[in-house]
Order: structure tokens, then C-alpha cells, then sequence
């Protein structure tokens, strides 16, 4: 197996990877309600989407790292900023997983009906960290490795352009719900981000699968 080859596998199977906190949206039902830290039911749930989401944060920065090689030759400065731009998220994500072990912690103690406000207060920047990580982010990501790969030719280059749409509609409304003209949880919110999640699982596939096409700057490697 070539060095160029275990790069894109490693970057394809850390892509597949990411998608493993999918069922995040059923476990954390209950932790994000407003009166969970006081009542009956086990914490398991919630400890096993916080691992779930410890492999996504950890998977997306390896992501990065595992292409870094390839994309740093099409252009170092937007190779670099994907590098950030997942580590950030990654940052983030930890925040936000941070937050509903507080929660956790809180009913463990049995702080009781006091700690409502604490509880709300954990369960809302969770939802924030969420904005800011996974709503946003994803959109950046797409525009820097969406343009590197369009350029290069190291996919086909449907791929990357879909990246580079959903990068935009994604973008666009998360402007839109940041500024309040839609809402943050609704059915168009999961019609805006799935472009850019088709766009992530395809190139974790086709990587993980195909590998990189010959191309130019791919010599020596």
C-alpha cells in the first residue's frame, strides 16, 4: 500500500466515522428537557451519546490530519485552515459534551428542584455549543476541502461541488437562524444540512474505497 493510498483511506474511514453520533438525537432526548435533572430514568443514555460524540471530535481532526499531506500541496494556507477549522469544532464539541455531564453530575448529587435553573442553563449552551460546532463549521469545512479537491482532481469532481453547495445553503441559513429569521430545530434546518452530510459520508465512501485519482501534485508520494 502506498503512502498516498493510506491517506485516503485513513481520511476516508475517520470521515465514516464522524457519523457515529447520529443516534445522539434519540439519547439525548431527555437530558435536554427542562425538568430531567429531577426526574426518574438512567443516565446511561446520555453517557453513551457523550462517547459517541468523544469518537466524532476525535475522528473529525483525523480527518484533517490524514489529508493534510495531499492538500497541503494544492494549497498550504486553506490545508492548514482545515486543520483548524476541525480542531475547532472538535474544541467545541467537548463543550458541549461537557455540559450535559454537568447536568448528569447534577442529578447523581440529587440537587433536586434547585437545580432547575443550573440544569436549563447547562442543557442551553449545549445548544449553542451545537450552533456554533456542528451547524456551522461543517460549512467551512466544505469551502476549504470542497475547493482544494475541486482543483486538484484527486476525486470526481461532482464530489467536491456538492461539498462547495452544501458548504453555501448550509451557510445561508445558519445566518438566517442565527439573525432569527428561522428557527434552529425545524425540518428545514435538516434540509439545509443534508447536502453537506451527503456530501461528508460520499467522500468518506469513495476514499475509503477508490482512494485518491492520479493527479499532478500527487508526484513522489
Amino acid at each position: 500500500m502506498t503512502s498516498l493510498r493510506k491517506y485516503s483511506l485513513a481520511g476516508g474511514i475517520f470521515y465514516l466515522l464522524t457519523f457515529v453520533s447520529i443516534p445522539t438525537l434519540g439519547l439525548y432526548r431527555g437530558v435536554r428537557g427542562p425538568n430531567w435533572v429531577t426526574g426518574p430514568g438512567p443516565d446511561t443514555p446520555v453517557m453513551v451519546g457523550v462517547i459517541l460524540e468523544m469518537i466524532v471530535a476525535i475522528s473529525g481532526i483525523g480527518t484533517a490530519v490524514a489529508l493534510y499531506p495531499v492538500l497541503r500541496r494544492q494549497g498550504q494556507a486553506r490545508a492548514v485552515g482545515f486543520v483548524a477549522a476541525r480542531t475547532l469544532e472538535a474544541a467545541t464539541i467537548y463543550v458541549g459534551i461537557v455540559s450535559l455531564m454537568s447536568i448528569v453530575t447534577l442529578r447523581q448529587l440529587g440537587a433536586g428542584a434547585g437545580a432547575l435553573p443550573t440544569a436549563q442553563g447547562f442543557a442551553a449552551q449545549y445548544q449553542w455549543t451545537f450552533f456554533f460546532a456542528q451547524s456551522c463549521i461543517p460549512a467551512i469545512n466544505g469551502v476549504l476541502l470542497g475547493s482544494l479537491l475541486y482543483q486538484s482532481r484527486l476525486v470526481p469532481r461532482w464530489l467536491p461541488l456538492l461539498g462547495l453547495v452544501g458548504a453555501a445553503l448550509l451557510g445561508l441559513w445558519w445566518i438566517r437562524s442565527f439573525v432569527g429569521f428561522t428557527v434552529a430545530v425545524s425540518p428545514t434546518a435538516a434540509l439545509a444540512a443534508l447536502p453537506i452530510a451527503v456530501w461528508e459520508f460520499s467522500l468518506g465512501v469513495y476514499l475509503t474505497f477508490w482512494g485518491f485519482k492520479p493527479s499532478p501534485i500527487t508526484e513522489g508520494l
